[in-house]
């Protein structure tokens, strides 16, 4: 519900402002998309097979599940990568370079990252690693526990976890340490701190609310990696049902986080997202007096 509703206001907020829109805001975009696909696509059915205590429908329905679980998940991290990436360009380049990232450069990199998920998440089912339950059996992913008896699959989990997983996120740390360094720098050369420019102190709020993004999204998914991991080298059997089911829970919420971060450090998006709530609070109230019904079709018409 959290995901939904919020990464629905980022949405409702950049189609809003679609052509006020800066060039990296495009990622955060996708970003929310990214999201809102895995809680549409994967957590009713989770939810559905919890409270079921065993998973729902066939293996069919499995590999739906984890192939939707990786397609996203690889593409929630590609994109914070190159949030990473273009938020160090533009730390580092002066205002005349600063705006060679234009919008269709941006779209042409969005339209990328998706094919190469897509090419990940297709693997498995082309013959390169395997997708299955769950050690606690109420969801589906990458068959980890086939890995260490099989060749082929040791060899797909060691490319996609350097290719998707390492590589990813040691980019966006040596960025973000670049860009720390890079603004520490520059407000070691202003004497007067009062005199700080406008725009430095919006990049400085810009750059923690990227780092605050990255970091939500790799401590959530840092303990379920380790817990896979391990179940590469070692039997499932190893490990209790609660033990793998805690980071996998906590994984998922990652979708969640971002309009929160959003909120705090964006008055643009807060001021959108209180027009949303007044909004909807006067629709709800008008649609709850008398003759709604009548006001309902009259409202429509004038809106």
């Amino acid at each position: 519900i959290l995901t939904i509703l919020g990464n629905s206001a980022v949405l409702a907020t950049a189609v809003k402002r679609s052509s006020l829109l800066k060039s990296p805001e495009l990622l955060t975009v996708n970003l929310a998309v990214a999201d809102m696909g895995m809680a549409l696509s994967m957590y009713p059915l989770a939810i559905a097979s919890a409270w079921n205590h065993a998973w729902l429908g066939g293996d069919a329905s499995c590999v739906y599940y984890a192939l939707m679980g990786f397609l996203f998940g690889v593409c929630s991290m590609m994109t914070l990568c190159a949030m990473a990436v273009i938020r160090f360009l533009v730390t580092n380049s002066s205002k005349s370079s600063g705006n060679k990232i234009t919008k269709n450069t941006v779209c042409i990199l969005i339209a990328s990252i998706w094919l190469y998920s897509l090419l990940w998440a297709v693997l498995p089912l082309l013959g390169w690693g395997y997708y299955g339950p769950e050690p606690f059996g109420i969801s589906c992913t990458i068959a980890w526990s086939k890995f260490h008896n099989s060749p082929n699959g040791f060899s797909f989990i060691l490319s996609m976890f350097l290719l998707c997983t390492v590589l990813p996120a040691l980019t966006i740390i040596a960025c973000y340490l670049g860009i720390a360094w890079k603004v520490h720098k520059a407000y070691q050369e202003i004497q007067n701190i009062d005199r700080i420019p406008n725009a430095a102190k919006l990049e400085k709020k810009l750059t923690v609310m990227a780092l605050l993004i990255s970091m939500g999204f790799l401590s959530s998914w840092t303990p379920y990696a380790a817990a896979s991991f391990w179940s590469i080298f070692n039997s499932s059997d190893s490990l209790q049902p609660v033990v793998t089911l805690l980071p996998c829970l906590f994984a998922k919420s990652s979708t969640a986080y971002n309009p929160f971060i959003y909120y705090v450090f964006s008055k643009t998006f807060r001021c959108e997202v209180r027009k949303l709530q007044c909004c909807w609070g006067w629709r709800v109230h008008y649609f709850s007096s008398d003759n709604s019904a009548e006001r309902a079709v009259s409202t429509m018409w004038s809106g």
